[in-house]
């Protein structure tokens, strides 16, 4: 695996897939978990472009769900990294609607979710850095420090007992 540093464009992800009655609550709007379904998807596309070897989720930090989408719309999801650790990355991973008929969109839901880089029997590798070359990139890389320090506090003070 080389470990050349790479752009963020270079993993971009996006996925488009209509919005059926299975996917729906009753009232006829997705069901949250199927978004989640699909944020984990795009999120792990994206990473994997990255760091090219397998990768695992390790954390959701920040799932927002802003407007709700119907059946018969289009659900449209764009991920990237940004920004890489040791041997886990960070991806944003943004869903829109997109309404069948008018062609009308709008955010959705917005979340952050961590990914670790394994090798075939589960251990932990390198990723490569990312580059950073704009101050939005610096911004995201630098928010995503933070909830990154947070979540590691958290893990800390929730250390579960060995049975």
């Amino acid at each position: 695996m080389s470990l050349t540093p790479k752009r963020a464009e270079e993993s971009e992800t996006e996925m488009v897939q209509v919005v059926l009655p299975n996917d729906a609550n009753p009232l006829g709007y997705i069901l949250g978990g199927t978004v989640m379904h699909l944020i984990d998807i795009a999120g792990a596309i994206a990473c994997h472009r990255h760091a090219r070897t397998r990768v695992v989720t390790a954390a959701v930090d920040d799932l927002q769900f802003l407007h709700s989408i119907k059946v018969g719309d289009l659900i449209i999801l764009r991920a990237r990294v940004t920004c890489t650790f040791t041997t886990s990355l960070e991806v944003q991973v943004d869903v829109f609607s997109e309404e069948a008929l008018t062609g009308a969109r709008q955010l959705t839901s917005r979340a952050f979710l961590t990914f670790v880089a394994i090798d075939a029997q589960g251990g932990r590798v390198l990723v490569p850095p990312l580059v950073v070359e704009t101050d939005d990139q610096r911004r995201n890389c630098d928010e995503a420090h933070a909830r990154r320090e947070q979540r590691l506090k958290r893990k800390a003070a929730t250390r579960l007992p060995s049975v």
